[in-house]
């Protein structure tokens, strides 16, 4: 009996070493496959404090990308529009397909708290992404502006389709590539960009 219960102890201390191993596991995961961790699994769109249709914005109101993520085509991110760029807008169009939608962008307005938007794409911290350099670098590709021409988009549209899928379509936005380092070098190797880690790691 005494044996048995020395063993109670070490059981219980491998119990907690195996779920702090897997929770370490579960966060290098997140990071190796560049995509959050969702209850229903990797790449599922993520549930938005405020459901924003892109369907709506993009095809219906021929809004572009660069409308509402101001830095893309000058800066390193793309930013997400804040709650008053919004209501440049709100202020008079109402929403009638999404009035509760709407109607919590004015509480967000109004109480004067920020969109605490859930982050779809992402790479690891420990890689940089400058959206100005792809922008300006594809923009001037023949082949994606003949794309836009095709499909009836600006060329600074059918540049972030080659990562960000066709968002234009989306209703919810979800992350349609892999964006882990293979998906990256094989583009550059693609495009004749540069391979050099010091590219992307710095």
């Amino acid at each position: 009996m005494r044996p048995s219960l020395k063993l109670i102890p070490l059981a219980l201390m491998g119990l907690v070493g195996t779920v702090v191993v897997v929770l370490v596991l579960l966060f290098v995961l997140r990071a190796w496959w560049s995509t959050p961790i969702t209850v229903f699994g990797f790449g599922e769109a993520p549930e938005q404090p405020i459901a924003f249709p892109h369907t709506v914005h993009v095809q219906e109101m021929g809004i572009a990308c660069e409308f509402c993520h101001r830095n893309v085509t000058t800066g390193e991110a793309a930013t997400v529009p804040s709650v008053e760029q919004c209501m440049f807008c709100h202020i008079t169009v109402q929403g009638e397909n999404a009035p509760v939608e709407v109607a919590k962008l004015v509480d967000f307005f109004n109480d004067g708290r920020p969109i605490n938007w859930t982050r779809v794409h992402r790479v690891p911290d420990h890689v940089q992404f400058v959206h100005e350099a792809h922008i300006r670098f594809f923009t001037q590709e023949e082949d994606v502006v003949k794309r836009a021409q095709e499909q009836g988009v600006s060329p600074v549209e059918a540049t972030c389709n080659i990562c960000h899928g066709k968002v234009r379509d989306m209703d919810v936005i979800k992350q349609t590539r892999s964006l882990k380092m293979g998906d990256c070098v094989d583009c550059h190797r693609d495009n004749n960009a540069p391979t050099d880690c010091a590219t992307c790691h710095y």
